[in-house]
């Protein structure tokens, strides 16, 4: 993990030149589906994330066993069947952001996120509002968006899948330091 997000920041820096990069190895991502009987919840705080604010690039890398759901039957269904998290470790996200931000200044500042997602072994296009936060010489970033486990070949048997929402909600939650 510490390899893969050594490489995404060596890229951003020595490919696109210098510029500001930030980094946090605390971030959060979560998922949600509501159901009739038990809503689905599983939540991550060991998301690595680096953002490089002059050259728009932004990357997340995470393992998918790090994920702690609020029943223990949940996640071992979660590792072993469906996401085959002894196959496919880890999810990542690479990709570019829209909107200015001036790390300078305090604020919020609204941004658009383009980028590819890879789950599962399986790489889909993600395109979501978000938001970056300067605030005490951190960033904060936000994001919300969809996405449906069989866009990324994971099948979930009929008798659940009739019973779960078709998309799950994802969230994205990052406070990130310069290095």
């Amino acid at each position: 993990m510490k390899k893969i997000l050594l490489w995404v920041c060596l890229n951003l820096f020595f490919f696109l030149g210098y510029s500001q990069i930030y980094l946090t190895r605390t971030g959060f991502i979560g998922f949600y589906s509501k159901t009739p009987f038990e809503d689905i919840r599983a939540e991550n705080n060991q998301v690595y994330a680096a953002i490089d604010t002059h050259n728009k690039d932004i990357a997340f890398v995470l393992l998918m066993k790090s994920f702690l759901f609020t029943k223990e039957l949940m996640q071992e269904h979660f590792n072993e069947n469906y996401a085959e998290t002894d196959k496919f470790p880890k999810a990542n996200f690479i990709g570019k952001f829209s909107g200015t931000v001036d790390v300078s200044k305090e604020g919020v500042y609204p941004i658009n996120v383009n980028g590819n997602l890879t789950i599962h072994g399986i790489t889909h296009n993600i395109q979501t509002p978000a938001t970056l936060q300067v605030k005490a010489g951190k960033l904060l970033g936000h994001a919300q968006f969809y996405i449906k486990p069989e866009d990324y070949g994971i099948s979930i048997p009929s008798i659940v899948r009739n019973k779960i929402e078709e998309k799950m909600n994802v969230i994205v939650d990052i406070t990130c330091t310069t290095k």
